[in-house]
């Protein structure tokens, strides 16, 4: 594991992240891009209403670069681009550290994840207070990726289902959010392992999924290729 690295929690509005880097430049610079790219996504918003409350794609070919990466990923899961926001928002703000000149950067924003990083970097499971919740997680050691986690009990994103978790693996954590909203919306029923199968179907018929990891009233379900699993501490 990568030891010496510049750790920030930073809140503007409703975005909440954790952000992580080998420089401490590379905290300012994801704050500064999140800062830009929501108040660009927020300017094309107020003149494309319909983009934040639309629950199917949508097209965003005049809008803002953030806008056209959450239309363009919501359009692979068929969700409305709102389901990419924190995850769009956390790959454009690694991209700014990169270009900035970091090798260890990663952005969690609000559960969804965005990592490129010269090391290993370890990150839990937050699904609520239902037992597994941070007690295990994934070390990240292939990069870029991105990870997400839909929940239709413990979030505050809308979803259609009942998954204590829907986990999805991408490169990328745009992807990786709009997919996530797709799986956790038909993992429901009185039957775990028939609705689990339906998430893992939906996951893995969206291009660009990699991986998939779903519970939902004490079971599990994996899918595709997913980190090594880890146990975690959970009062670290």
């Amino acid at each position: 594991m990568i030891k010496n690295l510049f750790r920030d929690a930073f809140s503007y509005k409703e975005t909440q992240c954790t952000i992580i880097s080998d420089k401490k430049i590379g905290i300012q610079t994801a704050e500064e891009s999140i800062k830009h790219n929501r108040k660009e996504l927020e300017e094309y918003a107020r003149a494309n209403p319909n983009f934040l409350y639309t629950l199917e794609p949508i097209s965003a070919r005049r809008g803002p670069l953030v806008a056209k990466l959450m239309a363009e990923v919501a359009e692979k899961a068929n969700v409305g681009p709102m389901a990419a926001v924190a995850g769009v928002l956390a790959d454009l703000a690694v991209k700014d550290m990169i270009r900035n000149g970091c090798e260890v950067a990663v952005v969690e924003n609000g559960g969804e994840v965005s990592a490129v990083s010269k090391g290993a970097i370890d990150v839990a499971l937050s699904a609520g207070d239902v037992p597994l919740s941070k007690r295990f997680g994934f070390r990240l050691t292939d990069f870029p990726i991105g990870l997400a986690t839909s929940s239709g009990r413990f979030s505050h994103a809308l979803s259609f289902g009942d998954a204590e978790a829907a986990t999805v693996f991408c490169r990328n954590a745009g992807l990786a959010d709009a997919a996530a909203t797709a799986v956790g919306n038909v993992v429901k029923g009185e039957d775990p392992r028939s609705a689990i199968q339906r998430g893992i179907n939906k996951a893995l018929s969206i291009q660009g999924v990699e991986g998939v990891l779903i519970v939902y009233r004490g079971f599990v379900g994996t899918a595709g290729k997913i980190p090594k699993m880890i146990k975690v501490d959970p009062a670290t």
